[in-house]
């Protein structure tokens, strides 16, 4: 049973609460919290509270509120410094093996796509560039556009190569971005239409340029 919380600020209170529930073991990695009304509830404190604690420890790396999904440990404990240059580390690995399969994906999509698949990809774009997204809503969406991409390759193995990682390159790509946001929404943007551009004119050395060019960017923005 989770002890309730009695003092002030409830906001930091309920965060410690909850996150000596997670050392203790209760929860363990990668497991959904009960309900935002249930454990309010167990905690002694409002709703309001609790969202405000979630996302104290979301900025630690310790929860993950999903939209639609729930709220997810993703660490065991608050990261010191040492973590926190492992998980930069492990970062630049994910965008390395993305640009290993990335970039020979948007070659072969530049040469085999069909209108169908054009269309996805723009689908996929457009989507992308919505303004309103969360961090794990745009990470979704960016993947949903770099899956589009792949298919347009008709490579059923990097296809599964993609579909194998992407729970890897989600978590790496949400830590990047909670802790270094883009500089330029916009510049992004225009890196992700020249890749579809490139797709669109069935340039694949532009497009596999324009693919390489933006995944290195983002690992140069964490040297």
């Amino acid at each position: 049973m989770i002890p309730s919380v009695q003092r002030h600020p409830l906001a930091a209170q309920t965060a410690d609460a909850l996150l000596a529930h997670i050392r203790s073991g209760a929860w363990p990695l990668g497991h959904k919290l009960p309900g935002e009304t249930t454990l309010a509830a167990r905690l002694g404190v409002g709703r309001s509270t609790l969202r405000e604690a979630i996302r104290e420890l979301a900025g630690k790396g310790v929860l993950d509120s999903r939209q639609g999904a729930g709220v997810f440990v993703t660490a065991l404990d608050v990261a010191e410094e040492r973590g926190a240059v492992l998980r930069r580390a492990s970062v630049i690995a994910v965008i390395e093996a993305r640009v290993a399969i990335e970039a020979e994906a948007a070659s072969l999509a530049a040469q085999r796509r069909t209108p169908a698949d054009l269309r996805a990809i723009r689908r996929a774009l457009t989507q992308r560039s919505a303004t309103d997204h969360r961090i794990e809503e745009h990470v979704d969406a960016d993947m949903a556009f770099h899956r589009a991409v792949i298919v347009a390759a008709h490579n059923e193995v990097l296809t599964e190569l993609f579909d194998s990682f992407v729970p890897r390159i989600h978590v790496a790509m949400v830590g990047m971005l909670r802790a270094h946001p883009l500089a330029s929404p916009e510049a992004d943007h225009a890196a992700h239409q020249a890749l579809v551009e490139a797709i669109a004119n069935r340039d694949p050395q532009s497009a596999a340029n324009s693919s390489r060019s933006h995944l290195s960017a983002l690992k140069r923005a964490l040297a």
